[in-house]
């Protein structure tokens, strides 16, 4: 058990650090509370380089320098929301990680779900189509119909047509 903590407690550190491997040390505010609003908003704007990770995880030289833009400007004495509105007029929807629901991204707001009903749509066709084909395919000779009668299957036949064969 010993050994599962050690490994879990492992594991944590080596995903914790991973994103502070990014902000190198020069990068870095004196002011703690200052730093941690720029680590902060860096964590909603996207790389435009890697395009799956905030500024604050990636170590491209586009990422670092929004983060030392980020990090200028909230040494200027702008609020968090004033920075994140001066990147965004500057680089447009793209490099917020939540963009705005408006017309333009609609699609991309609206896709996971668009996507989850067309899965169910496709399962329950498919299933009904399944269900139709066997229903289709079963045909009983008469004999076939007075033993599943005998037995007290009546609500099976649903008063099918017995086969011509």
């Amino acid at each position: 058990m010993r050994r599962f903590y050690q490994l879990a407690l492992g594991a944590f550190l080596l995903i914790s650090a991973s994103a502070s491997f990014a902000v190198t040390p020069d990068e870095m505010l004196s002011d703690p509370k200052l730093e941690m609003r720029a680590r902060t908003i860096a964590a909603q704007l996207r790389c435009l380089v890697c395009q799956n990770q905030s500024i604050d995880d990636s170590d491209a030289s586009l990422a670092r320098d929004l983060r030392l833009l980020v990090r200028e400007k909230l040494n200027e004495g702008l609020s968090d929301a004033q920075v994140l509105d001066y990147i965004h007029a500057r680089y447009g929807d793209f490099v917020l990680l939540r963009p705005p629901v408006k017309l333009g991204t609609f699609l991309l707001w609206a896709s996971p779900a668009l996507a989850l009903i067309g899965g169910g749509g496709a399962v329950w066709w498919s299933l009904r189509r399944r269900r139709t084909g066997l229903a289709a395919t079963v045909t009983l000779t008469e004999e076939e119909r007075r033993q599943l009668s005998a037995l007290g299957a009546n609500s099976w036949i649903q008063d099918r047509p017995p086969s011509t064969d």
